[in-house]
Formats: structure tokens, sequence, C-alpha cells
């Protein structure tokens, strides 16, 4: 026995509260491990393409290609993936989600060791096939993580552990920039090299620290899946869509925007670049960070609440790329704007997650969070090369043909999506 003091009493302490109280100081070890091993998978298919980013008008100059080739780093990558996630999906609903993310995985950081070895060769045709090679591999990544979410947790926790995990996506933003230019002090090319090193890190904890619940049923075969599938889309398309492409917006505008400041910091009368650029990059993503993790501890289930924030997301999205098509030239207010639009993307994507995830049986859950993860690397993909088109046009273009879209998305979220009260989780 064992006498605790509080104030001026004394409290006995049995050897079994002891033990229940190391238990869950465990647990809580446990959660924090598992928390951070499922985060960095979304880290690192984020530093796939955010980390090169701000290398992307120094390898326009080394290699003496034109922006938009230099864009096509981006978009061959955001493609593959968006095409192969569906396929990745299926694969983790039919066998499990380790089984498809660890060689995932491992494809990711090879073809990243290709990819620096094209450029050591001033090689933009090995780079774009170690792109595509590398997309492929990101496609067992970020959206069978989304559904691993899903299996492993219910309820507000689950609610949490998404806004965690983009938050990490978030994170993974924040970071890249900065990263990516610390390691192109070396040489312009090394963080092909370094990427390999996160992957690497992300595959030990994929491996040894996630566990994933026995599933209870036998997965349906292609036919019948890719049936149920159907009718999951045909039964909930009326919200499922719009809410498929409000992500897929979200995501077009970040990568997009990224890509024209980028572009816009190294130009006269700016000329800044390195670090100090990156640290710049990091700002609005950093904004859109801290804005999904409180978002997704907030909402747990709450329907209602969801239905709010994503209009607000919206409203504050499209107002921010509306004043930008008069202020874009003003670099401080620009990027102030920019932040500002970044928040509201950081209170729509946590919503979307939970929604479409936290609505689907597991075993269907592989599939649908792929279809959606697909479109929002698709997304991602078009955003470069369609601001770079633009950018040939007028600056002013731009941010009126995004702001366009942005008011389109919220249109189709105010009278699409109207989810109500606490959502009722799906039957696992």
């Amino acid at each position: 026995m064992e006498k605790v003091k509080y104030g001026n009493l004394y409290k006995t302490n049995s050897s079994n509260d002891r033990n229940e109280q190391n238990n869950r100081n465990g647990k809580s070890k446990v959660g924090f491990l598992l928390y951070l091993a499922i985060a960095s998978v979304p880290i690192v298919f984020v530093l796939g393409n955010s980390m090169l980013v701000p290398i992307l008008p120094q390898m326009k100059n080394e290699l003496h290609i034109s922006r938009l080739q230099s864009s096509l780093v981006i978009t061959v990558f955001s493609l593959l993936a968006g095409i192969f996630i569906p396929v990745a999906g299926f694969l983790s609903d039919r066998f499990s989600r380790k089984a498809v993310m660890i060689p995932a995985l491992i494809i990711y950081g090879s073809a990243g060791i290709l990819a620096g070895f094209g450029a050591t060769w001033h090689s933009y045709t090995v780079i774009i096939i170690a792109r595509a090679i590398q997309g492929i591999g990101a496609a067992g990544t970020g959206a069978v993580t989304m559904a691993l979410v899903g299996d492993l947790y219910n309820g507000a926790t689950e609610s949490k552990v998404l806004g965690v995990t983009e938050a990490a996506n978030g994170t993974g933003k924040v970071l890249s920039p900065v990263i990516g230019t610390l390691f192109a002090l070396i040489t312009w090319f090394t963080p092909f090299f370094a990427f390999p090193v996160f992957c690497l890190m992300s595959l030990l904890c994929v491996i040894f620290i996630i566990k994933e619940p026995h599933k209870t049923k036998e997965p349906p075969k292609l036919k019948k899946y890719l049936s149920d599938t159907g009718s999951i889309l045909k039964e909930k398309g009326r919200w499922l869509f719009p809410a498929f492409f409000s992500g897929a917006l979200a995501l077009f505008n970040l990568f997009g925007v990224l890509f024209y400041l980028s572009d816009t910091l190294e130009e006269a009368p700016y000329n800044i670049d390195g670090v100090k650029k990156g640290l710049i990059l990091a700002i609005p993503l950093l904004g859109m960070v801290i804005t999904s993790y409180t978002t997704g501890a907030l909402i747990k289930k709450n329907g209602t609440l969801m239905r709010w924030l994503i209009n607000i997301g919206f409203i504050i999205l499209a107002g921010s790329l509306t004043c930008c098509i008069f202020l874009h030239t003003k670099l401080i207010i620009f990027i102030v704007l920019l932040t500002i639009g970044a928040i509201g993307t950081g209170l729509i994507l946590p919503c979307l997650n939970t929604m479409i995830t936290g609505t689907v049986q597991k075993e269907e859950r592989g599939m649908i969070t792929s279809i959606y993860n697909s479109l929002r690397s698709i997304g991602v993909a078009f955003g470069p090369p369609l601001f770079g088109y633009l950018m040939k046009v007028s600056n002013q273009l731009v941010f009126i043909v995004v702001a366009s879209l942005a008011v389109v998305a919220l249109l189709l979220v105010f009278f699409m999506i109207k989810p109500k009260g606490q959502l009722k989780s799906a039957k696992n």
C-alpha cells in the first residue's frame, strides 16, 4: 500500500490503482505513437509535391525548360496518383490497408532516388518518368490512410483524428517549402534525394506501430464491389459529388496559388528566393494547418456545424480570391489575403473528410475515400499548369477564374450539402 498526500489529507493507493494508472499511461503513449504513425503518411504524400514547388523556377533555368514543363513535375505526379488511387482503394478493401501502404511507400521512395539521378544527369525525361512512378506509389498512401482512420476510430474521435491527418497534410505543406529551400542550398536537386529518407521513416512507422483491426467479413468480389460502389454514389451522389468537387477545387486553388506565388517572388521587383521564399510560402499554409486541426477537434459528428463551417469557408475563400483580383500586386496585402483564403480551406476540408469517411461502411470505405482523394489529386495536378497558362494571359485573369470557381462551389455546397444534427456513423 502507498500513501499519497493531497493537501492536509492522505489518500491510500492500492497496487490495483497504480496498475490502472500505468495502463492508462501506456495506452496514452500508444495512442500518441499511433497518431504519429498515421500522420506520417499524409505528410510524406504532401512532401512529394510541395517540397519541389520552391525549386521549380531554378529547375526551369538549370534544365532550360519552359514554365509549363516545370509545372509538369507536379502535374504528372498528381495526375498518376489520381488515376491509381481508386485501384489502391479497392486493393486496400480487398486485402488490408497496410498491404497496400507498405509497397506503395517503397515504390514512392525508390522513384524519388531515380528522379534525383535524373536531375544530376540534367535529364528532364528521366525526372518526368520517375515522377510518374512516384505518383503511382503515392496512390497507396494518403487516400488509404483516410480509410484506415475510419477503421480504427469511431464518433468524435474519428473526426478528431481526421482533423489530425488534414493538419498533418497541411503541416507537410507548411514545412515542405522551407525544407525544400534548405536542401536546395546544397544543390537545386538535393530535395529529390532527401525525400526517400522521409519515406523510409514513414515506412518504419507503418510497419511497426499501426495494427489494423481484423476484418469481420470477407469483402465482396470486384463485380459486386463496383456494383455496391455505384449504388452508394446513386444513393448519396446528391451530396457526395459536390463534396468531391469542393475538395478537389480547394486543393486546385492551394497548389495553383503556391505555384503562382513561388514564381512571382523570384521575379522583379521582389527577387526573393532561398529560405526567405520558403518561409513566405509557408505563411498561408500555417493558417490552414491551425484551422484544420481546430476544426477537426470541434466538429465531432455535428452535421449542422459542418454545414455552417463549409459554407463559411467557401465565403472566406471566394472573398479573399476576389480581393486578389485587385490587390495581387501589393505583396504584403496579397500574402494576407492568401492566408485568409487558406483559413477558409482549413474550415472546409476536415468537414468534408468526416462526412465522406464517416457515412460509408468499412467494406466500401476504401473505394469512396479513394474516389474523393483521386479527385483531390487531379485538382492538385491541374493547379500549376492552369495557373501558369493564365499567368501568360493576365495575372488578373488568374484570380477572376479561381474566384468564380469558388463561388460555384459555394452555391453547390449551400444547396446540395445539408447534413443536420448528429451524423450517424456507418455500421462496420
